[in-house]
């Protein structure tokens, strides 16, 4: 039998391309949803978020039922997660863009600016980049050594380092990817990222964590 996807539909998110990277990846059963029932049914979940964390953390909430939704099928359930972007971000305890908002606190740490170490450092980090997996970490063989599409102006610093699965260089390191247990954040979007992305997100349909 065919698995579902709930794409989390909270008003934030890159849905419709998103969707169509997911179906183009070999997902059958797509849903774009904010109905937390349609979440408690799903096999996988997959948050994207687009614009700033404080906005993107008041929108999910705003949501009856839906934090809720997704915690119980992700924590108690075990359904596989992914988090795109600023949907990867929300898994901080924290943000800290346009005042400090409370994350999902799913794996801890903070969503800060992206230091600008160098004048020849742009911010926001837009475009193509590395991603270089590390050496050791929960669904390593989710990640592959690539080049994927970013667009970001904070990044996520895990309270963990064993939590980060991927980084990239961006006047210094700066998380690209983390895991923890059945859980996957991507900082780059694996929709707009070509063979590379769709090769993630495949790998997440297949995921077995």
């Amino acid at each position: 039998m065919a698995e579902t996807v709930a794409l989390v539909d909270y008003g934030a998110g890159n849905l419709h391309s998103v969707e169509n990277a997911l179906r183009a990846a070999g997902a059958e059963f797509v849903t774009v949803t904010s109905d937390p029932h349609v979440v408690r049914a799903a096999d996988r979940i997959v948050l994207p978020g687009v614009g700033a964390f404080a906005a993107c953390a008041a929108a999910l909430r705003k949501v009856p039922g839906l934090v809720e939704a997704m915690t119980e099928r992700v924590h108690v359930g075990g359904a596989p997660f992914l988090g795109i972007c600023v949907g990867m971000q929300l898994l901080a305890t924290r943000g800290v863009e346009h005042g400090v908002s409370q994350g999902l606190d799913w794996i801890g740490g903070e969503v800060l600016p992206i230091a600008r170490t160098d004048p020849a450092i742009k911010v926001p980090h837009m475009g193509w980049n590395d991603v270089a997996p590390t050496r050791h970490h929960d669904g390593a063989e989710l990640i592959e050594p690539g080049e994927a599409y970013f667009l970001h102006s904070y990044h996520f610093v895990p309270g963990e380092g064993r939590h980060i699965a991927a980084l990239t260089d961006h006047g210094g390191g700066i998380v690209a990817a983390l895991a923890r247990d059945n859980l996957l954040g991507v900082q780059f979007h694996p929709e707009k990222s070509q063979t590379y992305g769709l090769a993630l997100l495949a790998r997440f349909l297949e995921w077995k964590p």
